[in-house]
């Protein structure tokens, strides 16, 4: 296996690359809870893309781990989790955005950076826009669900080092945002950053 790609991807920043069939990218918490917000599309027509409706139906689990496979509406297989040192993973708690932050914390905290603004920037490089954001993979963010169906953002279940590998199934296009949440739990309310790694 050789290195393809190995960069740090800074506190609240997004990231984007190729991850061609065959290959697997290591996404490592390098500091501990941080969540990484992960959006997934076929790399040769982008309108087949992540589905968490069918992805979750296929596995009948809502948390993801080592053999989980992240599928598009139609579910064809776009990435496997060959790897999970954490133990679980969320693909209902969403993406943070302005909106969602002045609702639940308040019209003070409009101004400030959310994973949606991150998944917009980055996302355009490649001609996506907002149409294209579905519901996306929160890697390292715990988010219980309780008997009664309540759910919440709690303190993270990772730790420094800790890592997912997924292995691309057929050519695809990963878009990230580093989470920049400072509001609620997910981050440890200091985000940190994390490391992305290539390899095949």
């Amino acid at each position: 296996m050789s290195v393809i790609l190995d960069t740090e991807v800074p506190a609240m920043a997004p990231f984007s690359t190729i991850v061609r069939e065959g290959q697997t990218l290591a996404i490592i918490d390098l500091h501990g809870n941080q969540a990484v917000d992960f959006l997934v599309y076929d790399a040769e027509d982008t309108a087949q893309r992540y589905s968490a409706a069918a992805t979750i139906a296929a596995q009948r689990n809502i948390f993801l781990t080592t053999g989980s496979v992240l599928r598009t509406a139609e579910s064809k297989p776009l990435m496997t989790v060959v790897k999970d040192t954490c133990g679980r993973h969320d693909t209902i708690g969403g993406a943070c955005s302005k909106e969602s932050n002045t609702l639940r914390y308040g019209q003070h905290t409009r101004h400030q950076h959310a994973c949606v603004e991150n998944f917009l920037s980055e996302g355009a490089k490649w001609g996506l826009g907002k149409r294209d954001l579905v519901s996306n993979v929160n890697w390292y963010m715990n988010v219980p669900v309780e008997k009664d169906g309540t759910l919440g953002i709690v303190d993270g279940i990772s730790s420094p080092g800790l890592e997912v590998q997924l292995r691309a199934e057929t050519d695809v296009l990963v878009l990230v945002s580093n989470c920049p949440q400072i509001n609620n739990p997910c981050n440890g309310f200091d985000p940190t950053s994390v490391r992305m790694v290539v390899t095949g």
